[in-house]
């Protein structure tokens, strides 16, 4: 099931469906060498923003890409060119 994106939810962000009835949607932006990473509910409620880091550098925001699972507030996994990029909650 597909929710509607509300008013708040980013323009680009994806829908991640979990179990019957639910899902997330997933939002990133680079911002200085980390990745800002929010996820929201799929009424729109901003449930996680958090930057993150990845040990592969070759993942390219302006390249078509796609969240899959595992995907929460520590941990995101995103699919670009058959690559699995892993992204972990950054704590200075």
């Amino acid at each position: 099931m597909k929710f509607k994106k509300d008013i708040n939810i980013p323009e680009k962000a994806q829908w991640l469906s979990g179990t019957v009835g639910s899902g997330s949607w997933f939002f990133i932006t680079d911002e200085k060498n980390r990745y800002r990473i929010q996820r929201f509910s799929p009424e729109g409620k901003l449930e996680c923003d958090r930057l993150f880091t990845t040990d592969n550098i070759s993942f390219d925001l302006h390249i078509d890409y796609q969240f899959t699972f595992l995907s929460h507030c520590k941990e995101c996994t995103i699919i670009q060119n058959e690559i699995t990029y892993k992204f972990y909650h950054y704590e200075h």
